[in-house]
């Protein structure tokens, strides 16, 4: 399928830090007393049902509900490949999404068995996600070092929630050296399903792409990542060791601790082509490191 058309930043879709609803502005002191108003990042509650039962209350931004939706059933497995979706119903007031499909919703068993997750926000997994990862086969791909160095300095100086207020994660679609889509909420597994449930929704498939994400890379992200057929997954932050052991099996090629000209690749190495001189890459900035080390530190809880 062709890519739908990019807006001028070069995105399909961006980052809106100043729509309304996102933040508010809140009034305090500072160390030394003095009085501060700094927006802070909303956050409110999405039930999410698939036909008539309800799946999850999801803790979210509140933008794109209907791809959070989409995009969450997708990686739990609760929509199936073929499986016709009629319409997905967003109500604003109710703070409810329903996805309606062609098939019978039968998930009692699998909603009985869940584990919360270490993503922001109380990320659940339900069911039997890892036993999914069996039949998963990644696409044939290559990440040139020279793209992630130019997604890296791109995606890091866009206009976004997390450099207007913090407290926020951020997941990009990307494909060569050109961001896609740029989702953010308070945790990082609702912006990935969010890109999950664009792709679903505008039939773009999984070959030549890449996830950037702000947050570790922990076992759901590599989950959620393979599940969606996508290959790379790079991060500026680090990884867990469970996280690093599910990419190395399901051959994923897993790249972070992404700081100016340095990464580290603890996965599928052979995916990667070292086409540019990091010495021809510049350092962060002192003032810059500092600042995205703090920011950094709000993204690891």
């Amino acid at each position: 399928m062709q890519l739908p058309p990019s807006d001028d930043t070069g995105y399909i879709i961006a980052p809106a830090p100043d729509a309304p609803g996102l933040t508010r502005a809140v009034t305090g002191t500072d160390h030394e007393g003095r009085e501060q108003t700094i927006e802070v990042v909303e956050e409110r509650p999405l039930t999410i049902f698939l036909n008539a039962q309800e799946i999850v209350t999801a803790m979210t931004i509140g933008d794109y509900p209907e791809y959070l939706a989409l995009g969450f059933l997708r990686n739990q497995g609760m929509l199936k490949d073929g499986e016709t979706v009629l319409r997905v119903d967003y109500d604003d007031e109710l703070e409810t999404v329903v996805v309606r499909t062609d098939g019978k919703t039968t998930y009692e068993d699998k909603l009985k068995k869940k584990t919360r997750t270490s993503g922001c926000a109380v990320g659940t997994v339900f069911g039997d996600m890892m036993e999914g990862l069996e039949g998963v086969t990644l696409p044939d791909a290559e990440v040139r070092t020279s793209d992630l160095y130019a997604l890296a300095h791109q995606i890091n100086t866009t206009p976004s929630l997390y450099l207007t207020a913090g407290a926020i994660h951020g997941t990009v679609l990307c494909q060569g050296a050109r961001p896609l889509v740029y989702m953010e909420d308070v945790g990082r597994h609702n912006a990935v399903d969010k890109i999950a449930g664009w792709m679903l929704s505008e039939g773009v498939g999984p070959e030549g792409k890449m996830l950037y994400t702000t947050g570790r890379l922990t076992s759901e992200m590599v989950i959620k990542t393979a599940l969606m057929g996508i290959p790379i997954l790079a991060s500026r932050s680090g990884f867990t060791a469970w996280g690093v052991e599910i990419a190395q099996a399901v051959g994923l090629t897993l790249i972070g601790r992404m700081r100016g000209r340095r990464f580290v690749c603890l996965a599928g190495e052979e995916r990667l082509v070292r086409d540019a001189d990091p010495a021809s890459v510049a350092e962060e900035g002192r003032k810059h490191g500092r600042k995205s080390a703090q920011r950094d530190a709000e993204r690891e809880t």
